[in-house]
């Protein structure tokens, strides 16, 4: 184990993101459970919080195989040697892409509610989530924010394999990373407690956050 929990987690990368508060950053978590720990890198850098939604494709029959993912606005990323080796037609993934767009959306609505989309551009822009495995979502998460373009794009992620690393370092402008276990097994492997966040939680960290904006930030332990 790595971590106690997630907010832990959020608070070691809270540290080692500190140097960017005076670029007055947004946050952006990966729901569900990106919220709790970019609650505690909101908390410490007095950044405002908010989600970024992406959905994982998954195979005809076989949804925990991922053939690309897509994030809100559109982004869309596919693992071609999959959809290849599947035999997939572009209509199929076509399909597929509008089915979970719809329920980004629909989620955007639930945690949301009618709140516009924040304003990151010419902003430092922290992407945080609780670990990534493959990296699908997060690639289309980081397409869907430079379509919106910010001044700089940091990812920060607790945990991921090193081959993800590898992938995902180029697309941002940096790549926060606690851990990189080359044995790595799954995310939830590296957490004490890695329980399911709910959408209540989820809501009930975004209107925190909110209510926190302006105010002098608290002490950091």
């Amino acid at each position: 184990m790595l971590f106690r929990d997630r907010v832990d987690a959020g608070r070691r990368l809270a540290s080692l993101l500190a140097g960017y508060e005076a670029e007055g950053p947004f946050v952006l978590a990966l729901p569900r459970g990106g919220v709790p720990v970019g609650a505690e890198i909101s908390r410490r850098l007095r950044a405002p919080l908010d989600v970024l939604i992406a959905r994982k494709l998954g195979a005809p029959g076989q949804p925990e195989l991922g053939i690309g993912a897509v994030a809100q606005g559109g982004a869309l990323v596919l693992n071609e040697r999959i959809v290849r080796a599947l035999g997939l037609s572009g209509e199929h993934v076509r399909r597929a892409a509008e089915g979970e767009l719809r329920e980004v959306e629909r989620r955007l609505r639930l945690l949301r509610g009618d709140r516009p989309e924040p304003e990151v551009a010419g902003r430092t822009v922290i992407l945080a989530d609780d670990g990534l495995a493959t990296g699908a979502t997060a690639r289309a998460a980081v397409l869907a924010l430079r379509q919106r373009v910010p001044r700089r794009l940091v990812l920060a992620v607790p945990v991921c394999p090193p081959r993800t690393a590898d992938l995902l370092r180029p697309e941002v402008d940096e790549l926060v990373v606690l851990a990189t276990p080359a044995d790595f097994y799954a995310v939830g492997s590296y957490y004490e407690d890695f329980e399911q966040v709910g959408d209540e939680e989820v809501i009930r960290l975004l209107e925190a956050a909110r209510a926190q904006e302006g105010r002098p930030g608290p002490g950091f332990a």
